[in-house]
C-alpha cells in the first residue's frame, strides 16, 4: 500500500508543532506518513516572522503577519515553554521571564532546527483551494508556487489547517472616519510606535493588542493614548498619559466623540478591533466558522472537524496557553493520523463537544478562563505521549501575571518566574522594561553591565 500523505497549511508555531510531533514519533521508531507543509511566507515562524511590509507582500499576496517592532512577550515565557525543549537547553543560561520578539523567535527556531524539518516545508507557496473527493477519500489541494508562478494540485489523506487566526482584520465603521485627516490603521498594519512620538493617539479596542500597543506608544513617546472600549474597560491602573473612555461614536474631522459625551482631537487612530477566522481556501462544508473564543464549535477536542475528522485545525482557540498548547494538539492529531489514537463515534464526539461548550458559556472571570484552558490542556495530555509538565503550576503563574498587570501595567514585565520544565528561576533583565528601548537579541543576551557605558559584548558563538 502507498504511504499516507499529510498536508499541513502554515509553518507558524502550530504547523511547526505538527512537524515536530511527527519527528518525535520517528525518533521512537514509528513509521510516519509523508508530510508536506505549505507556507506562503519566505520563512517559518508565522506571526513571529516580522516583516516591515503591510498590505501585500513581495508576490502580491495579503500580508500574513501582524508582528511589530519592540514587541515583548506579554506573558511569562515559563507559561509557554516547550516541555521537550527548555529555554535552558536553548540559551545555555537563565534569561528573564519576558523576552522580546527576536529572542522568542530564536527559541522557536532552535527547537525545529534540531530536527532538520525545513526540507518538509515548501516556502512561498499558498493554498488556493481544497476539495475533498468522496470517491477517493482524499483532499485535492490546489497550490500556487508564488516564486515561480506555477499552479498545481496534490492529493493528501489528511489535512492540518495551521494557518492561524490573527491575519484578517475585523474593520468596524464609525461615522465620519473617512474624513479623519490623520492616519487610520488596523493593528494588523501597526509596525511600531516610532511614528507616534509627540502625538495624541486613539486606540479602539479593549483586548490584549489594544493594551500592548497603547502601552508601547506611551513608552516610546506618544503625547497621550486614549483607549475606547465597547462593553468593558481593560480596567488596569493606567499611568498618567493613558486613559480609557466608552465607545467611539463618530468623528468630526479630527475630533472623536464618545458615548459618554466626551470628545477629543487626535493625530492618529489605531483599530485594535480583533480578527476574523478566515479560510478562503476551504469550501463551506469544510470550513470552521467561529468567533474568537476558548472553545470553538465544530471541532472535537478543539482539533478534529467533526463532520470530517481527517480535516484538523490547530491553534484556533483564544489563547492563554500558546506554544505548549499547540504541541498537545499536534501530538494528538499525529496519533490519529498514525492510527494509534482512535476517535469515538460522531455522536460521542458531539456529546463531548457540547460538554465543553456548556462549560465555556459559564465562564465569567479571567481566572475562570485560565482554569478552563488548563483543564483542556490536561485533557489532551491524557490522550497522547507529549512530555508531561506541571499545568497546574502554569495556571498559578497565569493568575499571578494577571494580578501583576492590574497592579502596574508598566512594570509587570520586570517580574520573574520559575520554569516548570527545569526548575530554573528566571534572571532579572539588566534594564527595566520601561527604560529598554532596544529589543535586539544582541542587547538582550550579551550586554555587559560591568562598566558605566553598558557596552555590548558579542560572543563568538552566536545562538
Amino acid at each position: 500500500m502507498s504511504k499516507k500523505r499529510v498536508g499541513i497549511i502554515g509553518a507558524g508555531p502550530s504547523g511547526l508543532a505538527q512537524l515536530r510531533a511527527f519527528e518525535a514519533a520517528k525518533k521512537k521508531g514509528f513509521e510516519v506518513p509523508e508530510v508536506v507543509c505549505f507556507e506562503k511566507q519566505s520563512n517559518w515562524g508565522g506571526m513571529w516572522n516580522f516583516s516591515w511590509r503591510t498590505g501585500v507582500g513581495k508576490y502580491g499576496e495579503p500580508i500574513h503577519g501582524s508582528m511589530y517592532k519592540y514587541l515583548w512577550s506579554n506573558g511569562p515565557k515559563e507559561c509557554l515553554e516547550f516541555s521537550d525543549y527548555s529555554f535552558d537547553e536553548h540559551f545555555k543560561k537563565p534569561i528573564s521571564s519576558y523576552p522580546p520578539r527576536p529572542v522568542l523567535f530564536d527559541y522557536i527556531q532552535g527547537r525545529i532546527k534540531k530536527d532538520d524539518v525545513r526540507a518538509y516545508i515548501r516556502f512561498d507557496t499558498t493554498v488556493r483551494w481544497v476539495n475533498f473527493n468522496e470517491a477517493t477519500k482524499k483532499f485535492e489541494v490546489v497550490l500556487d508556487n508564488l516564486k515561480d508562478d506555477v499552479t498545481y494540485t496534490e492529493e493528501f489523506d489528511y489535512l492540518v489547517v495551521a494557518s492561524g487566526h490573527f491575519s484578517t482584520p475585523n474593520m468596524p465603521y464609525f461615522k465620519g472616519i473617512e474624513h479623519f485627516p490623520g492616519q487610520v490603521l488596523h493593528a494588523h498594519d501597526f509596525r511600531g510606535a516610532d511614528p507616534y512620538r509627540d502625538q495624541d493617539i486613539l486606540i479602539v479596542g479593549s483586548s490584549y493588542s489594544a493594551e500592548d500597543i497603547g502601552v508601547q506608544c506611551h513608552k516610546h513617546g506618544a503625547k497621550s493614548v486614549t483607549l475606547s472600549y465597547r462593553t468593558n474597560p481593560i480596567g488596569v491602573n493606567w499611568p498618567e498619559g493613558i486613559s480609557e473612555v466608552p465607545l467611539l461614536m463618530r468623528f468630526e474631522d479630527d475630533i472623536a466623540h464618545f458615548k459618554d459625551g466626551s470628545s477629543k482631537r487626535y493625530d492618529a487612530v489605531i483599530l485594535c478591533t480583533g480578527y476574523q477566522h478566515k479560510f478562503p481556501f476551504l469550501p463551506d462544508e469544510l470550513r470552521m466558522k467561529t468567533k474568537n473564543n476558548l472553545y470553538p464549535d465544530q471541532v472535537y477536542k478543539g482539533i478534529f472537524f467533526n463532520e470530517l475528522p481527517k480535516m484538523m485545525y490547530l491553534g484556533m482557540q483564544d489563547q492563554y496557553y500558546t506554544f505548549n498548547m499547540f504541541d498537545t494538539q499536534a501530538w494528538l492529531a499525529r496519533d490519529y493520523m498514525m492510527g494509534t489514537y482512535k476517535l469515538p463515534t460522531k455522536e460521542e464526539r458531539r456529546v463531548d463537544m457540547d460538554k465543553w461548550l456548556r462549560a465555556n458559556q459559564k465562564l465569567e472571570s479571567s481566572f475562570d478562563h485560565v482554569d478552563f484552558q488548563t483543564d483542556y490542556i490536561k485533557d489532551l495530555l491524557s490522550l497522547s505521549d507529549y512530555p508531561d509538565f506541571n499545568v497546574d503550576k502554569v495556571a498559578v503563574m497565569f493568575k499571578e501575571w494577571l494580578k501583576d498587570k492590574d497592579e502596574d501595567i508598566l512594570t509587570y514585565r520586570d517580574k520573574t518566574f520559575q520554569s516548570v520544565v527545569t526548575g530554573t528561576m528566571a534572571e532579572t533583565h539588566h534594564t527595566e522594561w520601561m527604560d529598554e528601548l532596544d529589543d535586539s537579541k544582541e542587547r538582550y543576551l550579551y550586554m555587559d553591565e560591568s562598566n558605566d557605558e553598558m557596552e555590548f559584548t558579542m560572543e563568538k558563538n552566536t545562538l
